[in-house]
């Protein structure tokens, strides 16, 4: 009985060691097919380099020996995700039936924003972030009627509130101010960044309608203090400067290229492209800055580079290092683009804008010409629905 006892132990030694040992493995990202936009043979601007929705796109999978001991069986993963942004190897994704949470590329883990989910910093509602250059997370909640901002240690610094009933959707920080977008009084609110005090409005002037917001969702700051904001109201991005002056819009109501239907989020590239989701295309469209359509890409689908129903967008040029891996060996990467999906598998989706290595590109102004003739011989019916052709 003592032989049995002890060769039974044996075995159940080792059979745990080996489930320690294949379980601690970590599983490679999936490689997913190659998308490029446009797609070819016209050369290719933007490549769809892979996506993140939970845990298993992230962490080493646990052994089964630890979810007995741990009793974790389900994985973890994204709900309903809306504002996305990056910083530090780490992707922030305000999810609105959760919290804030992050896609950490330095440990490897999935995990919340613990000071959003607790104290003063507790966030009922996330639905956008944005992070500036020395890492301050500015997190709206419309649901509480704050932006509460975090350092860039992830700890809470202080919330921004209104003294009158408001709903705050977006948040950018600009030279020692932050602009909401408040789409229950449509108008952006500018608030001191030290002091928390209300500084000035933005959008709204009944003696002149036309350069009034409508319904502000998004918001976008260039390197010089252009204030985009994208109104779903007007359907249109309403451009002003940094003091509040009208400048212009871009867009119009439609289904044709170059028109909106339902915009939310907005980026600037350091050549002041401007970016912007359409959550009724399931695209992302972008504009020169003085308005002209260059590309289009993405669409309505559950495969790699489509969207569903689309949020918002980021532009970073810091993190490049962690998805040129994902990329074509001849496709250079300039900078990443982050769209997230609000429904779906693929939720947190990456592209790389960039260039084929020794291929010659046409300039900006070359594009624009070219889409202008090209736009001419379409209907005004037409409606966007995924690559964008250029260069044709």
């Amino acid at each position: 009985m003592k032989r049995i006892s002890r060769e039974w132990t044996v075995r159940v030694v080792l059979s745990i060691a080996v489930l320690i040992v294949t379980g601690c493995a970590a599983a490679p990202k999936k490689e997913e097919a190659r998308v490029f936009y446009p797609e070819p043979p016209s050369l290719p601007y933007i490549q769809y380099l892979t996506s993140y929705t939970g845990a298993v796109d992230i962490e080493s999978p646990k052994s089964p020996f630890d979810i007995f001991l741990t009793g974790e069986s389900v994985k973890k993963k994204l709900d309903k995700p809306y504002g996305v942004a990056i910083y530090d190897r780490k992707i922030y994704v305000c999810d609105t039936n959760q919290t804030v949470m992050i896609f950490d590329f330095s440990k490897k883990t999935f995990r919340p924003l613990q000071a959003a989910q607790t104290g003063l910093g507790k966030v009922q509602q996330p639905l956008n972030i944005s992070i500036d250059a020395n890492g301050n997370k500015l997190v709206t909640d419309p649901v509480g009627g704050r932006v509460v901002m975090f350092d860039k240690n992830d700890l809470y610094v202080k919330a921004f509130t209104a003294e009158y009933p408001w709903k705050p959707v977006d948040a950018i920080a600009y030279e020692g101010l932050v602009y909401v977008a408040d789409i229950k009084n449509f108008e952006v609110a500018v608030f001191d960044m030290n002091s928390g005090e209300l500084v000035k409005k933005i959008g709204k002037d009944i003696n002149k309608p036309e350069e009034t917001l409508g319904l502000p969702t998004n918001l976008a700051m260039t390197t010089d203090g252009h204030l985009y904001v994208s109104d779903a109201g007007r359907f249109q991005l309403v451009q002003y400067d940094r003091d509040g002056h009208y400048i212009g819009t871009i867009g119009k109501l439609g289904s044709a290229t170059g028109d909106f239907a339902r915009p939310r989020g907005i980026a600037i590239d350091r050549q002041e492209r401007i970016y912007t989701v359409d959550a009724a295309f399931d695209n992302v469209q972008v504009f020169s800055p003085d308005g002209q359509l260059l590309l289009f890409f993405g669409k309505g689908g559950i495969g790699p580079g489509d969207l569903y129903l689309p949020a918002k967008i980021v532009i970073d040029y810091d993190n490049v290092q962690d998805f040129q891996q994902f990329a074509d060996p001849s496709f250079q990467i300039e900078y990443i683009i982050i769209v997230t999906s609000q429904f779906g598998n693929r939720m947190v989706n990456v592209y790389g804008f960039g260039k084929e290595k020794g291929k010659k590109y046409p300039t900006d102004a070359d594009l624009k010409q070219q889409l202008i003739e090209r736009l001419k011989k379409k209907t005004e019916s037409e409606k966007p629905t995924g690559e964008g052709e250029i260069g044709k």
